[in-house]
């Protein structure tokens, strides 16, 4: 009769049977063993499911050569920020600001910004409702029929484009089909021609057109109630006049523009007799 294994194993005194127990795990390493279980667990995780802690805001940092903030950000901050911003910008930068600017919907219609042109220590301004079709196509303002005769205007009272003249307008884009700028497109443009002034520092401006000349005075009268009169704006005396787009359209009126020129000429005139010092 065969014997089993059990069996023989009793027979041969061998019984019983002892196996090798594990070593007992230590709790430091039972901890290690549980920490490196979840980091593997972290690791084959799915990105999607992890809980991610939210980061701080990025705030825009100060250029380090003139404490300014980028160009580039001013055009997100609230109006009244933009503005505190804006006076600060030399010539440069704030080219490059109108250039960047996405404030008002003009943006997303313009070809290219229309920031100005002209000489930057001029004593004359002439301002301007918004740029054209010709204007928006090459980046300055008033070319075009209305930029000769804006310049035929200059040469009557012995100015020219560049030479102690600049010239701007309200806002600095498009607006299309040559619409009247909206009221927040002006409001937001503002800051921009108030630098403007600030740099140039002009004895006498001109207001040519409607837009130009309400927006500028704060007024709603009519051109035909401004012109004849000398107006101030920031202590500065202003002269009403027609747009040239308007004069190339309605040709009688082009002899009540001549009297507006002459009124500028005999206003900057009285103050060159009052401080001949101050005339360059």
């Amino acid at each position: 009769m065969a014997l089993s294994r059990e069996d023989m194993l009793r027979e041969l005194e061998l019984l019983p049977v002892w196996r090798l127990r594990e070593a007992p795990i230590s709790q430091e390493a039972a901890a290690s063993d549980e920490s490196r279980v979840k980091e593997i667990a972290e690791v084959a995780q799915p990105q999607s499911a992890k809980t991610i802690e939210p980061s701080e805001p990025v705030l825009p940092v100060a250029d380090d050569q003139t404490g300014a903030m980028p160009v580039s950000e001013i055009a997100s901050e609230s109006l009244d920020d933009r503005r505190v911003r804006i006076r600060n910008l030399d010539w440069p930068d704030l080219k490059r600001c109108v250039q960047d600017c996405t404030a008002c919907e003009l943006a997303a219609t313009r070809t290219q910004t229309v920031l100005g042109v002209g000489d930057l220590q001029a004593d004359w301004l002439f301002i301007g409702e918004a740029p054209g079709a010709e204007e928006d196509r090459k980046g300055e303002p008033f070319v075009g029929q209305a930029g000769k005769l804006l310049d035929n205007m200059l040469a009557a009272i012995g100015l020219r484009r560049g030479q102690n003249a600049y010239i701007a307008n309200i806002v600095k884009c498009r607006p299309p089909g040559n619409r009247d700028p909206h009221p927040q497109e002006i409001e937001q443009c503002a800051p921009f021609l108030e630098r403007q002034l600030a740099l140039i520092q002009p004895k006498l401006i001109m207001t040519l057109g409607r837009v130009a000349a309400q927006t500028l005075l704060e007024t709603d009268e009519t051109i035909g109630t401004l012109r004849g009169k000398v107006h101030r704006h920031q202590g500065i005396p202003v002269i009403v006049t027609y747009h040239p787009a308007y004069l190339l359209r309605n040709l009688p009126d082009k002899a009540k523009a001549w009297a507006d020129l002459c009124l500028a000429k005999r206003t900057m005139q009285k103050m060159a007799d009052v401080n001949p010092e101050e005339t360059k």
